[in-house]
């Protein structure tokens, strides 16, 4: 066991039907660490946490903690927590209706069954040494996000935690509550306090942390010293992309470029949301594919949930052709011509127990209103010629959308919004979870309809798939836009410079 080192995870392997999440990983966290796991979507961060909390059982592999010899046995997350492991996750797992005190103590019999009075001022006593700006007796629903999170910290400090897993803390607040967090994050790692910190800012990585791990696929990247580890460098090891060994990659076909004289048809300035992404702007031309770019968890999704009204925009304005338009909510987007195919088809674009017909014609019923609904001839007119037109596999437009595969709801989503023949089509994620023939089927319609005149916003994670079908990029950075690319400085070495922020050191 490493010296100092108050976890270790030997060869930790987890597979699920179809899927290798982890394949012989290792991960070490030593006392008084603050240590940043780092991958993109699916690089088996998570799993890893779940494996050291309990909530998923390893197929292989030792954990040992405290430089003990002798492997722990993780069975569920009450193991976790006997083990002094704790977890604070980003969705606030607490009792909002519940005192602060309450909350730091509900589940611990022989705290709640003391005296009202001692356990306030037990609470009240932790509080203050870790200068928590709460008080035991207040309800927690009266606290800000921030605070939430750092009474389940108090709760984990009390409770003798030797290993603190963060779980994306500081993706609801706002800069100072940020600083707050560090500070207390700073007070536990003093006191010897092991903290393993996920999140995708690269910014806060790099003030608070001493070690990053990288992920990748399932497997290790490796473990690096965060003064032996550039964020460009960072950038390449979480994104598989060797410095010295990228090219431009294009595909026979290249959207076409719009002129730069020509105005823009839709265009946002200081675009602002309630989903924390900081005021940007925005242009799209006739004709023009154009994308956001950037690390998960960096903004894309965001900006586009914007323009289309799926969040609650707070500052800035939406012009159509040069004048102002009003995108409150979705409905005010597709009348203005806009449709947005989702990032989470299952969750916000499927509806699973509807037909494929059903589904199909739903964006161009709304429009038309419900009191007007098309005849049976027109809906099956409509599924039909869609059906054909994205070649869709179902056996029948009856079929309950459900029942298909992954890239055959996604060309359902798709026909949907193309069925009302819109200005401007935003693509979040089109590709995600398809099978390759899919994806090329997408890729080429999106340059078919730009050559035809429409205008495409495309977002992927695969930044292949991005420089194939863009000719123009916003770069993203923890959650603001940092860079636009286009022409020559379109390619992959100039994506990462830019979301590393030129940082080289």
């Amino acid at each position: 066991m490493k010296e100092n080192a108050v976890l270790e995870m030997k060869n930790i392997h987890k597979s699920f039907p179809g899927v290798r999440a982890l394949q012989g990983v290792n991960f070490t966290l030593c006392k008084g660490e603050i240590h940043a796991l780092m991958g993109e979507n699916g690089a088996g961060k998570s799993t890893l946490i779940k494996v050291l909390t309990g909530v998923y059982g390893k197929d292989e592999g030792q954990i040992f903690l405290e430089g003990k010899e002798e492997a722990v046995a993780i069975r569920s997350p009450q193991d976790a927590q006997r083990l002094g492991i704790s977890t604070v996750y980003q969705e606030i797992t607490l009792c909002p209706n519940l005192s602060v005190a309450e909350n730091m103590y509900i589940g611990r019999s022989e705290k709640i069954c003391q005296n009202w009075k001692k356990m306030n001022a037990d609470a009240d006593r932790i509080l203050q040494s870790l200068d928590i700006p709460a008080k035991s007796t207040q309800q927690l629903a009266s606290c800000s996000i921030a605070v939430q999170q750092m009474v389940a910290i108090a709760r984990a400090v009390d409770m003798d935690c030797k290993v603190l897993i963060l779980d994306e803390p500081t993706s609801s607040l706002d800069e100072q509550e940020v600083e707050k967090l560090f500070k207390l994050m700073r007070d536990l790692k003093a006191r010897g306090v092991g903290i393993i910190f996920v999140t995708h800012f690269l910014d806060q990585v790099y003030e608070v942390c001493d070690k990053i791990t990288v992920l990748r696929d399932g497997k290790l990247v490796g473990e690096y010293a965060i003064k032996d580890l550039p964020r460009l460098q960072l950038v390449s090891k979480m994104l598989g992309k060797e410095l010295d060994d990228m090219s431009d990659i294009q595909g026979e076909h290249k959207a076409y470029e719009a002129k730069s004289g020509e105005e823009p048809v839709f265009e946002a300035e200081n675009l602002e949301s309630d989903a924390g992404i900081k005021p940007f702007d925005f242009y799209i031309r006739k004709g023009e594919v154009n994308g956001f770019t950037g690390l998960l968890g960096s903004g894309r999704s965001e900006c586009v949930r914007a323009i289309f009204g799926a969040d609650k925009v707070i500052g800035g304005t939406v012009k159509k052709d040069g004048k102002v338009v009003k995108i409150n909510k979705p409905i005010d987007a597709m009348r203005q011509g806009i449709a947005y195919l989702p990032e989470d088809r299952k969750k916000d674009g499927i509806v699973g127990d509807l037909s494929v017909r059903e589904n199909i014609i739903l964006a161009l019923q709304v429009l038309k209103g419900f009191w007007k609904p098309f005849t049976k001839a027109e809906a099956y007119k409509f599924a039909d010629e869609y059906i054909k037109l994205l070649d869709i596999k179902t056996a029948s437009a009856d079929t309950p959308i459900k029942s298909l595969s992954g890239g055959n709801q996604q060309k359902v989503i798709l026909a949907r919004w193309l069925l009302t023949h819109p200005e401007y089509l935003i693509l979040d994620e089109p590709t995600r979870g398809i099978d390759v023939g899919t994806k090329v089927d997408i890729q080429k319609l999106v340059l078919k309809l730009a050559s035809e005149g429409m205008s495409v916003t495309f977002i992927s994670s695969e930044t292949d798939e991005m420089l194939r079908t863009c000719s123009r990029l916003v770069v993203m950075r923890d959650r603001k836009v940092v860079g636009e690319l286009s022409g020559s400085d379109l390619n992959q070495n100039m994506i990462m410079s830019t979301i590393a922020g030129g940082d080289k050191k």
